[in-house]
């Protein structure tokens, strides 16, 4: 959506005399594949999509943050000066959990109104919680006339996070709302955080599905999955000296450590492992524009993630089903972290459009209500939107 198409956020802030206001977004992001692999230094390949948490702000004279969440009709306010974590973490923590890291990388920061609304299902599976962050860090930023490289504002958000919110996240999420390029996906290692931009073949397009289903990763089953597969490393790396992290094992050193591990953290292990190769597989495949090959790891994907890691549900198994009966769909996944959430299919751009009237119908019939549908236009990332 354009400048003019949110212009009206500017009119949500109260009177300033500190500064003109302005406005900022942060695209949300879409994971072509790479599912759960990111937090044990593993590879990804996410995109952003021009879906977008947009945020209206202008400084204060104070040390006060106000920020009000049009889509959570409500407000919260908080100072610079008392930045902890709280013990019952809420949207906002994710806000004040971006500026005490900056103000730890040594930001000046200044009072700021910020009005946020967005265009991403909350809880949907597209990290708008990734996109909240980073657009909160670009208009922080922006006010203090500071600046600060992408990749590191990308790790800072995902400290913050961690250390606000409680949710153990790798870095993807982070990184694709504030690094990528429009048009293209971002093949990134997550362990040394080199990347990569992959261009898009125009042939193959990217269709988001919400089930409906709202996940609560912290207070749910991923945080779980991290510590499994950390437990996992643990053991093996008592077997395998170079161990480091699941992203070192080799599918036939896992294979022989099978009895070790138990079936439960062998099957968590066996997913990322094999997922790190199908992120080298898909980005060649994108490169060749071979949807066919495409569709099958995606499809492959989603049954390791529904199986072994055990991180899919009924309603969004049962998407898939829906997405994968229709001609012009090569592949579908569930995205995010998890147990609820949205479903990636890889359609013949031809087709979309028929595609998604398609799913809209079988949907409806199933679940008793039309989805939340997206077609994936590759984005830029987070910044200042410039006047028209």
């Amino acid at each position: 959506m354009s400048y003019a198409g949110r212009k009206w956020l500017l009119d949500e802030l109260p009177a300033s005399d500190s500064g003109e206001a302005a406005l900022f977004r942060a695209p949300g992001r879409v994971n072509i594949i790479g599912e759960h692999t990111d937090y044990t230094g593993g590879l990804v390949l996410p995109t952003a999509t021009a879906a977008y948490i947009w945020a209206a702000a202008c400084a204060r004279d104070d040390r006060q943050v106000c920020i009000k969440s049009l889509n959570f009709e409500e407000s919260q306010t908080f100072s610079l000066d008392d930045l902890e974590p709280g013990a019952d973490p809420d949207w906002a923590d994710y806000a004040k959990g971006v500026a005490a890291l900056l103000q730890r990388n040594d930001i000046a920061l200044r009072g700021v109104n910020i009005v946020i609304d967005s265009d991403i299902p909350i809880g949907g599976g597209l990290s708008s919680s990734a996109a909240f962050e980073v657009v909160v860090a670009t208009a922080l930023l922006e006010i203090a006339s500071a600046r600060m490289p992408a990749p590191q504002l990308a790790r800072l958000c995902q400290q913050a996070e961690i250390e606000f919110v409680g949710l153990h996240c790798g870095v993807m999420d982070q990184f694709a709302s504030a690094c990528c390029e429009r048009g293209h996906a971002l093949l990134l290692d997550c362990r040394s955080f080199e990347y990569e931009h992959v261009p898009l073949p125009e042939t193959i397009s990217f269709l988001v599905t919400d089930s409906g289903v709202r996940h609560a990763l912290p207070e749910g089953d991923y945080n779980q999955r991290a510590q499994e597969c950390g437990k996992a490393t643990e053991i093996l790396s008592q077997h395998i000296s170079r161990l480091v992290s699941l992203r070192d094992l080799s599918l036939e050193d896992l294979e022989m450590h099978r009895n070790t591990l138990g079936d439960r953290l062998y099957r968590r292990s066996h997913h990322v492992v094999s997922e790190n190769q199908r992120v080298l597989d898909a980005t060649m495949a994108v490169r060749a524009a071979d949807i066919e090959k495409l569709g099958k790891l995606i499809s492959t994907s989603h049954r390791s993630l529904r199986d072994d890691f055990e991180a899919s549900c009924a309603a969004v198994d049962t998407l898939v089903e829906i997405a994968d009966t229709c001609d012009g769909v090569y592949g579908s996944r569930m995205i995010g972290g998890g147990f609820g959430g949205c479903v990636l299919s890889v359609v013949e751009t031809a087709n979309t459009e028929r595609v998604m009237a398609k799913i809209k119908s079988e949907f409806q019939s199933a679940a008793g209500e039309l989805p939340w549908m997206h077609i994936v236009s590759p984005a830029d990332a987070a910044s200042k939107v410039s006047y028209p």
